[in-house]
């Protein structure tokens, strides 16, 4: 009740201040050929000597609101690349704001036949409040799978284990459609293509809207849904060597009053890795070479339906099916030394595993009658079911042949996930003042079994339940504009019924842009974020492949919090883009990893919990056109940290930092052709117990359209030199591990794809909160 006081004596006193200018402009843009809405583009204000005095960028929808400015003759100008620009004069009275409903931009034809593109959005859009990437527009995010478009994205990384980071900071939640998703554990978005994603959004600063977890931020993975009438779609076909042969269809249907989607997904993909490690003790040494070839087959569905219900209501019912088949044999030679019994030993192992994910969805939407009003409900229901088996081979090889008992293991796991939410958007004068509330709750529930046969199961019964409520006010004065929320979040967990934790917070979030011009913003943010421990940093069972080297969890993890302080700018021009951040980061108790030796010389490894941490640093991104067919986007960042803790008697004390960035170039050839290439760098990172040293690798990518863009073909190559290798050092006062991983070497890739259908027109349905 006190919050709901506090933002209405707010609004209170906004309004008088809001009322002393004038009016808005409000409306759509959209293609004046198809009818799709164009989100993102420039729409300005200028006055009698053609000075621009107001300035929005559209939104997903196509919508823009300029202004509030003074009555008066002015001139509304609609800019976006592709599109011929749009002039409209307007006289604007103190009596009535102008609602001036579709504007429909023209393809510049001009442009497209010198440069052989149509009238696409950029690959890359940086907005005051999150980055948009345009999947289908980036050649080199046309083959292989979301963990390929991620890392094409400035400031992110995807290790080839699965692990996202964002600046280097590891606490990233990963969302799709802007839910929680079991496709995103693990290492699962290997097995999502790259060409069921429209966009991906990165938000390093969230609202209130979104849900608290991830000290590093969000990055919401948004799904391809129709949009045009008619019947239409397209299908991809990929080839790839090593073997990578993918087949996408994607087909839908829409009409006045459905919209039928579905894209499948099939995949054969093979994959070769190579791992070392040297370990040395005073009286010990080990060298241990492994070789690893993989096989994963993949098979995904997606498909719904959106029903407008009325002119003003809307509902879609979605259901998302992903499931593969992996069979993995590996190698292991060790070779030991600095003892009078020398010897080498040879392990080979065989594994196979299946995953099932399953996910039900279900959004109903209503808006009215009065502008930006809206309410929505979301149900999803996920359960997804895991089973791998590990058949292990031993044999001593010198001084003399010895075989060892063959070692057996299965690991299973079982998981169900229930999330409700409800949200409602009120606006609280004909202007810009906004409030916006929402519900939330989520239960999951998660059986893991660990098997060593022959031996009894070792079980893991992880549930959590989480409740979430959030309100949050918004308003633009002049060319002053904010959003100020606050959440709180009660989260209850209960682990094999003896580790039982509860954590209740409140999480305050604040966001002021100031629009010095229409193409210049300043940007101040700040939110307060939990990171809570993943179901496999809490798993303490490991896989036994490796002899000598392990990695587990740790049952005992604690969330870590975080406050988050960012001051950036968005300078925006025709040619050139250019978006600084200076971030920093306060958090307590932070995840670190520790590794030690236990008496039987096996190295561990297991996330452990340190005392506080503090980052921060400096992020550049950067877009230039300097011709009409180069487009030059650059993005580094430089950041520095502390951490305090201690763990079994460890001193994790320490402070260091390190740097990265990436350097794309686009190029739009004649023939509708199109050639990019991408380096990428991750500076050394050293840590008190460990040091990864410097990384780099190249991309390749060529695209060429054929018959009026119906049929394309995309080939890339990735990781082009075989560099990407992570070389880490581990010390201790008793020993030294050194380890090398090279997930997979270059890989070639040769994509066809076939558009079929047509562009007419047809009204949306509504969309939820969810993106």
């Amino acid at each position: 009740m006190k919050i709901y006081t506090s933002l209405l004596l707010l609004c209170i006193l906004v309004q008088p201040i809001t009322n002393a200018y004038a009016q808005t402009v409000s409306g759509k843009l959209a293609d004046t050929t198809g009818g799709t809405p164009l989100p993102y583009a420039t729409v300005s204000l200028l006055d009698s000597l053609g000075k621009p005095v107001s300035g929005v960028i559209t939104k997903d929808d196509g919508a823009f609101v300029v202004g509030p400015v003074k009555p008066g003759k002015y001139t509304l100008q609609c800019r976006m690349i592709g599109y011929q620009q749009l002039s409209q004069k307007l006289q604007l009275s103190a009596r009535q704001h102008a609602v001036l409903g579709t504007l429909y931009l023209l393809p510049d034809n001009r442009l497209l036949k010198e440069v052989a593109v149509t009238g696409d959005k950029p690959a890359l859009v940086l907005l005051p409040d999150k980055k948009v990437f345009e999947v289908g527009k980036d050649v080199l995010s046309q083959n292989g799978s979301v963990s390929d478009v991620l890392n094409g994205i400035p400031s992110v990384n995807v290790s080839p284990q699965g692990q996202v980071t964002l600046r280097g900071n590891p606490g990233v939640i990963v969302l799709i459609n802007g839910r929680r998703s079991g496709l995103v554990q693990g290492n699962a978005l290997e097995q999502l293509q790259a060409g069921q994603v429209e966009r991906v959004e990165v938000i390093s600063s969230p609202s209130a809207r979104y849900d608290a977890s991830g000290t590093g931020g969000v990055i919401n993975i948004i799904l391809k849904k129709n949009r045009k009438t008619g019947f239409n779609g397209q299908v991809q076909v990929m080839a790839g060597v090593p073997n990578d042969t993918r087949l996408n269809p994607s087909l839908n249907y829409k009409s006045e009053k459905f919209n039928f989607f579905s894209t499948l997904g099939l995949r054969k993909s093979d994959y070769k890795g190579l791992y070392a490690s040297d370990q040395l003790t005073q009286l010990t040494s080990v060298a241990m070479r492994q070789h690893e070839n993989r096989h994963d087959d993949g098979k995904m569905l997606y498909t719904g339906i959106d029903y407008q219900l009325s002119e003003k209501r809307s509902m879609t019912v979605a259901y998302l099916r992903n499931s593969t088949h992996d069979h993995d044999k590996t190698g292991l030679d060790y070779n030991y030394g600095k003892t009078s019994t020398d010897s080498t030993l040879k392990r080979n192992g065989e594994s196979r595993e299946r995953r099932s994910y399953s996910q039900l969805e279900y959004n109903y939407t209503q808006t009215f009658a009065r502008p930006k009003k809206k309410w929505t409900i979301d149900l999803q229901y996920d359960w997804w079911n895991s089973i791998k088996d590990w058949q292990l081979l031993t044999d001593k090889v010198l001084p003399e042949a010895v075989s060892y008992p063959a070692i057996t293991t299965r690991t299973g796991e079982a998981n169900r996930d229930l999330l409700s939410q409800s949200d409602w958007v009120q606006p609280l004068n004909a202007k810009d003042l906004q409030l916006e509330a929402g519900l939330k709750t989520e239960h999951r529930s998660v059986n893991y079994n660990f098997l060593i046969a022959p031996g009894p199961p070792n079980e893991l019964r992880y549930r959590e339940s989480i409740q979430g409520a959030y309100t949050q006010l918004s308003n633009k004065h002049g060319k002053w504009s904010y959003l100020v929320g606050l959440r709180a979040e009660l989260t209850g967990i209960r682990i094999n019924n003896d580790i039982r934790k509860s954590y209740a917070w409140f999480f305050p979030t604040a966001h002021l842009n100031y629009a010095l011009k229409p193409d210049l913003t300043l940007q101040a943010h700040y939110s307060t974020r939990i990171r809570r421990p993943s179901l496999y940093s809490l798993s303490p069972f490991a896989e036994l492949t490796d002899l000598t080297s392990r990695n587990t969890g740790n049952p005992n993890l604690n969330p870590s919090y975080a406050q988050v302080f960012e001051l950036g700018m968005l300078r925006r021009t025709a040619r050139f883009t250019i978006n600084p951040t200076f971030f920093f980061q306060h958090i307590g108790t932070p995840t670190a990893d520790y590794t030690y030796r236990n008496a039987e010389g096996i190295y561990t490894t297991l996330p452990v919990n340190l005392a506080s941490e503090q980052r921060g640093g400096v992020e550049l991104n950067v877009m230039w056109n300097p011709v009409k067919a180069l487009q030059l986007n650059a993005d580094f960042n430089v950041y520095r940290f502390r951490q305090t803790g201690k763990y079994n008697g460890f001193d994790f004390a320490f402070s260091g930092g390190s740097s990265g960035g990436r350097l794309t170039a686009q190029v739009k050839l004649p023939w509708a052709t199109g050639f990019q290439t991408r380096y990428y760098y991750n500076g050394p990172v050293a840590t008190a117990q460990s040091r990864l040293q410097a990384l780099h690798w190249t991309d390749l990518g060529l695209s060429k359209k054929l018959f009026n863009d119906r049929l394309s073909l995309a080939l890339d190559v990735t990781n082009v030199l075989d560099t990407r290798r992570y070389r880490t050092t581990v010390t201790d006062p008793d020993y030294s591990l050194v380890s090398m991983s090279r997930f997979n070497g270059a890989r070639f890739r040769l994509s066809l794809t076939c558009k079929i259908g047509n562009n007419g027109v047809v009204r949306q349905a509504k969309t939820g909160n969810r993106n």
